[in-house]
């Protein structure tokens, strides 16, 4: 099938300024760009037709970008899009935005609002334009708020409303090559992250002393946001999956843990490397050594077919085999590309099969307390023959003196 409103061609000429992202300033979206966002759109009226639903009302920041090229974050005012089966669709936003919206692509209606507006109105009014039948509507319920729902409930109250989150997470899910590009450079970003880290690492400085390198030295290569909040975490702190930076200082015989990951062209890195400073005992190493033949296994473990619990089981089986199978206490993995933690889930109950196109991290890891943790992760994405590895930086034990 194929959408019945009329999808708008760009002049093979015409050229489009990125606006969303700083770092894309040198960067333009041409037809291609356009075609993919078209092409995106057809899929989901499809779904729209298949499933007999009469329109999807889109919240959340990172669809909408999928759906439209325009990526902004509204804060606490509304941004919608609005798709139906076969009439044109619209976007909602802060008119301050109209100019970035129009920049990045999109060709459609924009229904505009100041702060001083009710965007439901204008909302009502392009509804109403359209002469809509109106008796399921797809929207994002693990987003949307209470007061959203209830002022989309207000104007059809008879209709049923479900959920368009599956949907999206499967289109999402399988990355084009436009995207595994995009994905393979902010992979080598976050590489450059950790050297840097690495290479910043001293006697009395801080974990902060060493987080602010590895941001300022990105942000000098363009970049504007990261991924998450960077963690570097050392000494006992490595034993917390999710530990705070601080002042505590580096000290010889800690493990010193890295997790960070950058935002480029709207998608994410995400990479986690651990190293020695100055020494290692022999406890440290073992964890280590242990964590890395798991990280190892799951990676090899990845290829078109192959379950995604197997990949789980991969690594944790090795980890369980040592004796530290309680001390793995989180998912090997989880899907990476528009959001940082996106579907699905690799967890050891999830009996989906890998298919081309899938982008995700492994990153197993040992949290010993009055010991500390190790975790590896990589980004990887999978191709007809296998995974490829996006992030390379080192994985073998570093110990590093100064």
């Amino acid at each position: 099938m194929s959408s019945s409103f009329p999808i708008k061609k760009m002049s093979k000429h015409k050229k489009i300024k990125f606006t969303f992202f700083p770092v894309l300033a040198n960067l333009t979206l041409q037809g291609k760009g356009v075609e993919q966002m078209n092409h995106r759109l057809e899929k989901t009226t499809d779904w729209l037709k298949e499933k007999d639903i009469s329109f999807c009302m889109l919240t959340s920041t990172p669809n909408v970008f999928y759906l439209t090229g325009f990526y902004t974050e509204p804060h606490e005012r509304l941004l919608a899009l609005f798709v139906f089966q076969d009439k044109e669709p619209f976007l909602v936003c802060p008119a301050m935005e109209i100019s970035q919206a129009k920049a990045s692509g999109w060709e459609y209606e924009i229904v505009g609002f100041s702060d001083t507006d009710q965007p439901w109105d204008l909302i009502k009014q392009a509804l109403t334009k359209r002469n809509l039948n109106v008796s399921t509507v797809a929207i994002e319920k693990e987003h949307m708020n209470i007061e959203r729902y209830e002022n989309l409930v207000s104007l059809f109250s008879h209709a049923t409303f479900i959920s368009a989150e599956e949907k999206l997470h499967t289109l999402r899910m399988i990355k084009d090559e436009k995207e595994a590009e995009i994905l393979r450079e902010a992979a080598k970003l976050a590489d450059y992250g950790v050297e840097v880290g690495v290479n910043a690492l001293a006697k009395g400085k801080t974990e902060l002393d060493v987080l602010g390198a590895i941001e300022f030295e990105l942000k000098k290569k363009g970049i504007r946001q990261m991924s998450f909040d960077t963690m570097v975490l050392t000494g006992l702190k490595t034993a917390s999956p999710h530990g705070k930076p601080g002042l505590a200082e580096i000290t010889p015989g800690q493990l010193v843990l890295f997790d960070l990951g950058v935002v480029l062209d709207g998608y994410c890195s995400d990479i986690t490397r651990t190293v020695a400073f100055g020494s290692i005992n022999e406890k440290q190493e073992e964890i280590y050594q242990t964590v890395l033949k798991a990280q190892l296994n799951a990676v090899a473990a990845s290829r078109p077919g192959a379950k995604i619990g197997d990949i789980d089981t991969a690594a944790r089986s090795i980890i369980t085999e040592a004796g530290y199978g309680d001390y793995f206490t989180h998912r090997v993995g989880h899907g990476l590309g528009i959001d940082v933690h996106e579907f699905p889930s690799l967890n050891s109950t999830n009996k989906m099969e890998l298919q081309v196109g899938m982008a995700y991290t492994i990153e197993p890891g040992i949290y010993l307390d009055g010991v500390g943790g190790v975790r590896i992760e990589d980004d990887l994405i999978i191709t007809e023959t296998g995974a490829e590895l996006l992030t390379k930086f080192p994985k073998e034990l570093q110990i590093i003196k100064r």
